[in-house]
């Protein structure tokens, strides 16, 4: 099958980065790390290389000394294996919304020399898949001078537009390892809670959006009697599993694709994997069309569960950085918020505990000094912790307050008050 690839051996591969090269990284699940950890060792002949990406796993060595030296992080989003480097001289954080990641690659914003993939090995027909994540990789390569593949026989073969000719191509290393994998985790009691309230939101035949996490888990497993429910998301992970083998997901009311789940990236365990492989059911779709509010709101009763670090007393929601340390970033947020509040019976809601897990109010009357504000006031609808939840759309702003603050963990509400009192007299 592999006639239709050009194969090298890794260091091969990655001597085609050369200094002063912008090089883009496929995240998530498919993160090409065997690549990633080859090009590290060409640190002493490389000089200011730039590393573009959302959210990888792994290892990131070209964040920590001596390799920093030669490669410099900037990333579209942030998590958890390069947070502290962004933070420091070696990275540094575009803000910018998901759906619009791909116009930065096409109209040249951030032009690309070399991408890192990761993809199935060639059908018949010489057609590999970018397996879980399609996302910002499509347009990646579209536009990358050089495309540089690990060519692994355990990537999952997904439907939809992440499909690529061997063709484009340039350079392919053969590897036979397993992908990414994330474990579920139970859910805490509060996390519970918090699941329960916002079930208790979801309407039958309902459009849902939610990501990785406890949270978005513990909503998902208070859904078994609901019905007809459809998902377009930019990614989703095993929870979604019960709800399709007991006919809950069925996607039939959706307008846009009806009966596929559409995603542009999903991580999970194996089995999240293997029901995705050949999977006519599941279609990858490039995050500048997952997240388009223009299509989102096509949907009815989109119901997008997001979440926050704080919120403070009139609605502002800052969901990416913890005062001015960036922590992730804006990613798909507002991208459904806003679809989801267009949508005809939508609905927008962040989700989060009322206390962190310092114990420190995440309701607040103001946000951290250097914060950024994710999502805006005049965005944000309902707002859910453990203790119930609160519509603010159309509330003023000592409306807001105070629904607020029957919602925060009742050790701050004294002190939320009173901070409410001095500012709205």
């Amino acid at each position: 099958m592999n006639h239709y690839l050009n194969i090298v051996t890794l260091e091969e591969a990655v001597s085609n980065v050369q200094s002063g090269d912008s090089v883009f990284f496929q995240g998530a699940a498919m993160t090409p790390n065997l690549l990633i950890d080859t090009l590290c060792n060409r640190y002493q002949e490389l000089k200011d290389v730039k590393i573009i990406q959302i959210h990888t796993h792994g290892e990131a060595k070209f964040l920590t000394q001596p390799y920093s030296d030669s490669f410099k992080l900037i990333s579209c989003f942030v998590g958890n294996n390069v947070r502290k480097g962004v933070n420091t001289n070696n990275g540094d954080y575009i803000p910018i919304f998901l759906s619009e990641i791909h116009i930065l690659f096409r109209k040249h914003i951030l032009p690309l020399d070399v991408a890192f993939i990761q993809v199935s090995p060639p059908d018949k027909h010489g057609y590999c898949s970018l397996g879980t994540s399609v996302d910002i990789t499509l347009p990646a390569i579209q536009t990358a001078k050089k495309v540089v593949a690990l060519v692994n026989s355990q990537v999952p073969r997904t439907h939809g537009d992440g499909i690529i000719h061997a063709n484009q191509i340039n350079f392919a290393v053969e590897v036979d390892q397993p992908i990414h994998q994330i474990s579920n985790q139970n859910p805490t009691a509060i996390e519970t809670k918090i699941g329960e309230n916002v079930a208790n939101l979801i309407e039958d035949g309902a459009t849902l959006q939610m990501g990785i996490g406890n949270i978005p888990n513990a909503v998902l497993s208070n859904l078994e009697n609901h019905k007809r429910l459809g998902i377009h998301t930019e990614m989703f992970s095993d929870g979604i599993l019960p709800l399709i083998e007991n006919g809950v997901i069925t996607g039939e009311e959706k307008e846009i694709k009806t009966g596929k789940i559409v995603t542009s990236f999903a991580m999970g365990t194996q089995k999240l994997y293997d029901f995705i492989d050949d999977n006519p059911l599941v279609h990858f779709k490039e995050a500048g069309y997952t997240n388009d509010t223009s299509i989102i709101q096509l949907n009815p009763k989109v119901t997008a569960i997001n979440s926050a670090l704080e919120i403070d007393l009139t609605g502002q929601v800052c969901a990416d950085s913890i005062g001015t340390y960036q922590y992730s970033g804006v990613g798909g947020q507002m991208d459904f918020i806003r679809g989801a509040s267009l949508s005809k019976g939508g609905k927008a809601i962040i989700a989060m505990p009322s206390i962190t897990q310092k114990g420190i109010s995440k309701i607040t009357p103001f946000l951290k000094q250097g914060a950024s504000v994710t999502t805006t006031r005049a965005h944000v609808h309902y707002v859910a912790t453990e203790y119930g939840v609160v519509n603010l759309f159309g509330k003023s702003l000592k409306e807001r307050a105070k629904l607020l603050i029957s919602i925060a963990h009742p050790n701050f509400r004294e002190a939320l008050e009173k901070e409410a009192h001095e500012r709205f007299l």
